[in-house]
């Protein structure tokens, strides 16, 4: 058997990538008929439970020696550049460039969206409420430090509801202009990252002030206007801002993952069709009375329906009343699970569901 040569490897893969091409300019121009077709009929460009149902055809069409999450990552940007074709996808996140959410976002709809990066939570809400953006991407829960609190408010008054959700695995780096760990007098970052690596910090940096500021991107961008602070971020800001990677992985615990929605006004995406892998959310309150919470546990037994989230949230009445959190398996289009919510509202004070989506796996 003779082996082949390094030139003729790279001849072979010269004339497939050429093939590959031509493969996805055909893709691409049947993508564009789409579009005309989505034009006429009035119909969302954007589905996440189309792009679910791909990406899962492609990974159980693959016979290897490609990974299935790199299956995964190549069909979205393969997706995501055809869409832009169709329709340009604007995303509001949390800001400015660098952040985790903006790597959410990109992960979720591809690197061809059209980005608006946001100073606040509500900013985020804001611009996908008013039109800035079409689509929002907030961070909703860490397995770490639990919920993120200004997310789950937010909600409670908004008119977006969610259609999709990603979990990215975080790992928080320390960045600074010097590549050394001497004469740090101020570490900036997120709340929720000083608090994801407090045990470090203080073994490491104990005199340093913790300085809490709107994004991580936005301590690595303060970080590299001054020598003596440093940034806690991931690497996508240190590039961004030309930073060093002075400590990475400094997060206390080494599986630390944030949990992502994808937000956008119904009339931009009405809920998605059920995949067979769903979740449905809600927030609901109950009257003050012995039983309450219980009784809301009882229609999802009886009905067969499986919690995996139960978070409460004070309502600031004043009353010692809270809002209940909840996440349940399956799509409102099942009877069971649809029986099961309408027994539930009948117990609320307050309920609203905020959205169906597909499981991020």
């Amino acid at each position: 058997m003779t082996t082949a040569n390094l030139s003729d490897l790279r001849v072979q893969i010269d004339a497939l990538d050429k093939e590959i091409l031509t493969l996805l300019n055909r893709r691409a121009h049947v993508a564009e008929q789409v579009g005309e077709v989505k034009k006429r009929e009035g119909s969302p460009f954007f589905r996440p439970d189309r792009a679910a149902q791909v990406i899962q055809k492609m990974q159980a069409a693959n016979t290897g020696p490609l990974r299935s999450e790199h299956v995964a990552g190549i069909w979205r940007e393969i997706m995501s550049a055809c869409l832009a074709l169709e329709a340009p996808v604007r995303v509001a996140y949390l800001g400015p460039a660098g952040t985790f959410s903006e790597q959410a976002a990109v992960e979720f709809f591809g690197g061809s969206i059209e980005r608006v990066p946001c100073a606040s939570f509500d900013e985020v809400f804001r611009s996908a409420a008013g039109g800035g953006a079409q689509f929002g991407v907030v961070p909703v829960e860490n397995s770490t430090e639990g919920v993120v609190a200004r997310s789950l408010d937010l909600f409670l008054e908004s008119p977006l509801h969610i259609v999709g959700e990603i979990s990215l695995m975080v790992r928080h780096n320390l960045l600074r202009l010097s590549d050394s760990l001497e004469g740090i007098e101020v570490v900036c970052a997120h709340p929720q990252a000083l608090a994801q690596c407090q045990g470090w910090l203080g073994t490491h940096l104990p005199q340093a002030e913790r300085r809490a500021v709107s994004s991580n991107a936005e301590g690595a961008r303060l970080a590299a206007t001054n020598p003596a602070w440093a940034g806690i971020a991931g690497e996508r800001a240190g590039a961004e801002f030309g930073l060093h990677l002075v400590a990475r992985g400094i997060q206390d615990q080494a599986i630390n993952r944030t949990r992502f929605a994808v937000i956008c006004l119904p009339s931009v995406l009405d809920a998605p069709a059920a995949t067979g892998k769903d979740q449905v959310s809600l927030v609901v309150s109950v009257p003050n009375r012995p039983g309450a919470v219980h009784d809301l546990l009882v229609p999802l037994k009886t009905h067969g329906v499986s919690m995996t989230r139960f978070e409460s949230r004070p309502a600031r009445s004043g009353q010692w009343e809270y809002y209940f959190y909840i996440d349940i398996q399956g799509h409102p289009s099942q009877p069971h699970v649809a029986a099961a919510l309408k027994e539930l509202q009948g117990l609320c004070a307050f309920y609203k569901v905020l959205g169906t989506c597909p499981v991020n796996e």
